[in-house]
């Protein structure tokens, strides 16, 4: 089983060699850090973990950048795991247990002028983010990235329709 940023590194480097400069930066402009938790430093720990699974394999010789050390590539072994990984990411439900929900069944103890102020915040912050990510979308990328962000602005969407129901 491949976590989340196992599955994420894995994937860009079984779409072509990278190597830990340039996976920053995709992970950066395609919007992933805000649901991977893929810091720069956790990108080379990711790596190591998989090249010591045999998933991925350094690439002699090649330097894409001048401050890279090592680019990587998938191994067969790595492109079977991201496919199944993949599919079954796509296709299994899995519960999400974002911190609200925790902060809802506790809202009784949150006297109501200081929860509706709290509401009021989320609502202007999910419209903020919901404009970021708005933006983001409008570049020109593959499928795979657009359907991301459509998901993405889907999900503040309806937290923002949510959010107005609750005030």
């Amino acid at each position: 089983m491949l976590t989340d940023a196992e599955l994420t590194v894995l994937g860009l480097v079984a779409e072509r060699p990278r190597h830990g400069y340039e996976l920053d930066e995709v992970v950066s402009e395609r919007g992933m850090r805000d649901w991977t938790a893929l810091g720069f430093s956790s990108i080379y720990y990711v790596l190591g973990k998989l090249r010591d699974r045999g998933l991925v394999a350094e690439v002699a010789g090649e330097r894409a950048h001048a401050k890279a050390k090592k680019t990587y590539t998938a191994t067969d072994a790595g492109r079977r795991a991201c496919a199944e990984a993949a599919e079954a990411a796509i296709a299994e439900l899995r519960p999400v247990h974002p911190p609200v929900l925790a902060g809802l069944a506790n809202s009784p103890a949150i006297p109501p002028e200081r929860l509706a102020n709290a509401l009021a915040r989320r609502a202007e912050a999910v419209a903020e983010r919901l404009a970021e990510v708005r933006r983001a979308a409008e570049v020109e990328a593959p499928p795979f990235v657009r359907a991301i962000f459509g998901y993405s602005i889907a999900q503040l969407e309806a937290e923002a329709a949510w959010l107005e129901g609750m005030t």
